[in-house]
């Protein structure tokens, strides 16, 4: 999962385009004596500013030195000055603090993110340069990804022949270790996921760094759009060889509509009981309703009656109101998170709330969200479900406290 400190550089650096009438303040609680900056000393700092992250004034990371790093909009600056004395009081009696005029320079700096933006992006590299490798390492790694990254966009194209080497190493690769799955959940007020179900899919980047890393596989978009429909046809055998690998609860994977009218998927069907049909869900891109819209009510039409369930995927806030869900027939839709839709300011706030509403709150499924921003926005526009990187860490929280729960219960009876 990633750290905070990844999640912080990457929201720095997508702030980039957004540094007007933004500004930041680090609170240095690693300076405090170390009973004062225990894990629950930290949350209970970190609580004061809860408010103006559920507000959506600001975005609040705590780093694993127990540092707190919060970057606000600047009409919060008042409300964020008053959380901060908060947490000075708490810490009121630290030697830190007892020094007035070191205190000042000490526990925390504050930035104004538009004039001092280069600043904010080298603290932040800084962290994950030191977090588990050193300065040089993580140098060293970013570079090698950059390069990878410049071989595949500028190198082989995807070719017909190339294709074709690609399915032959497909038929006989096998793909088990390049599945993933993410969870679509409901998140609590306090923060605690409650999954609905979730989806299936292989790593295009992982398939590509063991294949081909010096192909571009998405450098042709048909070429590509028929790699993918190998891809559909290997993540349906593996759905139905049970006795290679189980997979419980509801989940759904994406499908291309010619896959759908394909005899792999009939054959699929045919090798998996009427009542799994139910807790299966075919996702399908939104791209493939554009390009032919009779095909896709062909294929909703056919998968629907043999019990399964619908989604369209990779909608966006310009594409979700030229789409209507109900008459599409779909269970599901997903809206993929854009922080343009935070930025925008009430009257975007507003529009996707309508859309949402339009759509049915318990209908759509905000992806990619990578940090509580997404979430704390989805939640404020009524969007009830949600799926990404920040999900997943807070599946990987609640599950340690669940086991720190089962161990103490344990100790306690023995």
């Amino acid at each position: 999962m990633p750290s905070q400190e990844n999640l912080l550089l990457d929201y720095v650096r997508r702030l980039e385009k957004h540094k007007a009438a933004r500004r930041a303040v680090h609170v240095r609680l690693s300076g405090l004596r170390p009973f004062n900056r225990r894990e629950p000393h930290v949350r209970a700092a970190a609580a004061n500013l809860e408010p103006l992250v559920k507000a959506l004034s600001g975005q609040l990371f705590t780093l694993k030195n127990a540092d707190l790093f919060f970057i606000y909009r600047a009409e919060a600056h008042a409300d964020t000055e008053a959380a901060i004395q908060k947490i000075r009081y708490l810490f009121s009696d630290d030697p830190m603090l007892a020094d007035e005029a070191n205190e000042a320079r000490s526990f925390c700096v504050w930035y104004a993110v538009d004039r001092e933006y280069e600043k904010i992006l080298r603290f932040a590299r800084s962290l994950t340069d030191d977090d588990g490798e050193t300065a040089e390492t993580a140098r060293a790694t970013r570079d090698a990804r950059q390069a990878l990254k410049a071989r595949q966009s500028s190198g082989t194209p995807l070719t017909p022949e190339v294709l074709s080497r690609v399915e032959v190493a497909l038929v006989r690769a096998d793909l088990s270790n390049l599945v993933r799955r993410q969870y679509i959940c409901g998140v609590t007020a306090k923060g605690v996921p409650e999954p609905a179900f979730s989806e299936l899919f292989i790593s295009i980047h992982d398939l590509r760094e063991t294949l081909l890393p010096d192909v571009n596989l998405a450098g042709n978009r048909w070429l590509f759009q028929h790699l993918t429909s190998s891809l559909d046809r290997r993540v349906l055998a593996m759905l139905s060889r049970t006795d290679h690998i189980t997979f419980t609860g509801d989940i759904s994977f994406n499908l291309n509509v010619s896959t759908i009218l394909s005899p792999d998927f009939l054959a699929f069907d045919d090798a998996i009981t009427a009542s799994r049909r139910g807790s299966l869900v075919v996702e399908i891109d939104k791209a493939e309703v554009f390009a032919d819209l009779g095909a896709f009510l062909f294929a909703r039409n056919f998968i629907q009656q043999r019990g399964y369930r619908i989604c369209i995927d990779a909608m966006t806030h310009q594409v979700m109101p030229l789409l209507d869900r109900e008459r599409l027939g779909a269970d599901f839709v997903k809206l993929l998170w854009d922080p343009e839709m935070a930025d925008g300011g009430e009257e975007m706030q507003e529009g996707v709330r309508a859309m949402v509403k339009r759509a049915g709150q318990s209908r759509v499924v905000m992806c990619r969200c990578d940090d509580r921003e997404a979430v704390d926005f989805g939640q404020s526009v009524g969007i009830r479900f949600f799926q990404g990187r920040h999900v997943e860490t807070l599946i990987a929280e609640d599950n340690r406290r669940r086991e720190l729960l089962r161990l103490k219960r344990r100790i306690e009876r023995s």
